[in-house]
């Protein structure tokens, strides 16, 4: 079935993409105002979008055309942290999606610890076992309904348990216990479920036995 974009509205596009586009990581961002009021909220239009410099984007929605509290914060000081959700944290980051007032401070809500930054003036989630300090490079307002946030990672905080070999950078990201985000409402998946199917070569793909060349997965 072919879906004609032009002809969804904005309720019925978005549902076909996030339903579609699974699953997607979760940006759990932490931002705070001009005076320092801590704000947390979930974000699953995320991805890193290059390695050197770090960049990162996340799509953040206007309701009614107006900014939310993470997106008006992040124009106002230029910073914020991306913090990894792990299944432990998964209730901790779903109480922070709740649409509390503007001011309430969600990690209190959610009760979790924070921990000061290095690079930028605010907190990161101390529970989560990685987190990213930003900065704001570009936001593109999609008018009317979102906001591409554009920034580019600073520091990043990866808990020492995940640390393979520091000098060459070798993370084992199969202890993270990250969840992802899937279709709504409400639908979450683990990452624990892997295989390895290495990148080959020509010659490594040529050499394969006709019945091999789509069975070179291996469990994990």
């Amino acid at each position: 079935m072919m879906f004609d974009m032009d002809q969804l509205d904005l309720g019925r596009s978005y549902k076909l993409l996030s339903s579609s586009i699974v699953p997607r990581p979760i940006a759990w961002v932490v931002s705070q105002d001009a005076n320092g009021v801590a704000n947390a909220a979930p974000y699953s239009l995320f991805n890193f979008f290059g390695g050197h410099p770090p960049v990162v984007c996340i799509g953040m929605g206007r309701p009614k055309g107006r900014d939310k509290d993470s997106l008006a914060n992040i124009r106002a000081t230029n910073e914020f942290v991306i913090n990894m959700v792990t299944a432990s944290l998964a209730q901790a980051m779903n109480t922070t999606a709740v649409p509390f007032p503007a001011g309430v401070d969600e990690l209190e809500k959610a009760g979790v610890e924070t921990v000061p930054c290095t690079r930028i003036a605010g907190r990161r989630i101390k529970q989560s076992p990685v987190a990213l300090e930003c900065r704001l490079m570009q936001i593109i307002d999609v008018q009317p309904s979102s906001a591409i946030v554009m920034a580019s990672v600073l520091a990043m905080h990866i808990d020492d348990e995940h640390v393979k070999d520091a000098e060459r950078c070798y993370i084992d990201g199969s202890r993270f216990d990250a969840i992802g985000r899937m279709e709504s409402p409400g639908w979450y998946t683990k990452t624990g479920d892997r295989f390895v199917m290495p990148q080959l070569s020509v010659q490594e793909w040529e050499a394969l036995d006709d019945k091999l060349q789509n069975v070179c997965i291996t469990p994990r």
